[in-house]
């Protein structure tokens, strides 16, 4: 599967656990997860490149324990290295 493909997965895991995503210029120089007033967020830094973009995503869907209650596409399992049990 293309990068830019698994970047749409991720986003839209993302989104099913209730993120906001957001996508800002930040010059290279950011980007990534936070919360604010109960809301959680995704910054994108459009001036990533796709694989620097997925990254960002893939590392807050790592770090959301809700990414195990839902289902995730198995190759975005593997990016994320989720493993389920039986």
């Amino acid at each position: 599967m293309h990068t830019v493909e698994l970047l749409h997965q991720a986003l839209a895991t993302a989104e099913e656990l209730g993120y906001a995503v957001r996508e800002e210029w930040l010059g290279g120089a950011g980007g990534g997860a936070c919360e604010f007033k109960g809301r959680k967020w995704v910054f994108l830094d459009s001036a990533l490149n796709p694989i620097e973009q997925l990254e960002q995503v893939c590392s807050a869907l790592r770090t959301d324990p809700a990414i195990y209650l839902i289902d995730v596409p198995p190759q975005l399992q593997q990016l994320l290295d989720i493993r389920r049990s039986a």
